[in-house]
């Protein structure tokens, strides 16, 4: 069986921790951030950590990385 290929984009979306939990940019920031208040753009940069439930998905598109 041939080895599987790593999913380009979410390589560049995904990124693994130092204790192999996946993180990820948060969405709803490129544009039209005018009516977002401060609070919430400001969070909006911190990355997060993707959902136990997409966890596996993800796993496997970053397999042969």
């Amino acid at each position: 069986m041939p080895k599987l290929k790593t999913n380009k984009s979410a390589k560049k979306r995904f990124r693994i921790t130092g204790k192999k939990k996946i993180k990820r940019t948060r969405a709803n920031k490129s544009h039209l951030m005018v009516s977002f208040n401060g609070n919430r753009v400001r969070k909006l940069r911190k990355a997060a950590l993707v959902s136990k439930s997409e966890e596996k998905v993800v796993r496997r598109m970053l397999l042969a990385e």
